[in-house]
């Protein structure tokens, strides 16, 4: 008859750390930098950078974008004819840039229906500018679909 008998042997230790000492470092380094080119920029007064460079304007069109809590929107033109209208399940997107420009308008005191531009430019980028506050937003940043819905608005 053969006997089992359980081994009490001590759990290996690993003979290597995790994450070595020098990516540790070199971690450590990249935060510091970083956050000292920021506390410098910001002691310097240096201007800041959110834009790409000036690119030409190939197709714009002036548009009022009016939007409701529920997520519907609607689109028209300066002189009121209907662009485009979206239900609670489709304009979203069109609802929420109705409220952002809505609201640097109250901010600034501006009217409610003065158009705003949609512009394309020509590396492809979507822009939506507010003259009246000077507001800006580049459509490519909130993803594809959502800067395609604006793109139909142009054709």
């Amino acid at each position: 008859m053969t006997r089992y008998t359980a081994s009490l042997a001590r759990p290996q230790q690993p003979d290597k750390e995790m994450i070595p000492r020098v990516l540790l470092r070199g971690m450590l380094a990249l935060v510091l930098a970083s956050s000292a080119l920021v506390i410098y920029a910001r002691l310097a007064h240096l201007p800041v950078e959110d834009a790409p460079a000036n690119v030409a304007v190939v197709g714009q069109r002036q548009i009022v974008i009016s939007g409701k809590t529920d997520g519907s929107a609607r689109v028209t033109g300066p002189d009121g004819t209907v662009i485009a209208t979206y239900d609670s399940a489709h304009g979203g997107f069109v609802a929420g840039i109705a409220r952002a420009v809505s609201r640097e308008r109250l901010v600034d005191g501006a009217s409610e229906q003065a158009p705003v531009r949609l512009v394309k430019y020509a590396d492809g980028r979507l822009a939506i500018l507010d003259d009246t506050t000077g507001w800006h937003a580049d459509l490519i940043g909130f993803g594809p679909d959502n800067t395609r819905v604006f793109a139909r608005l142009l054709d």
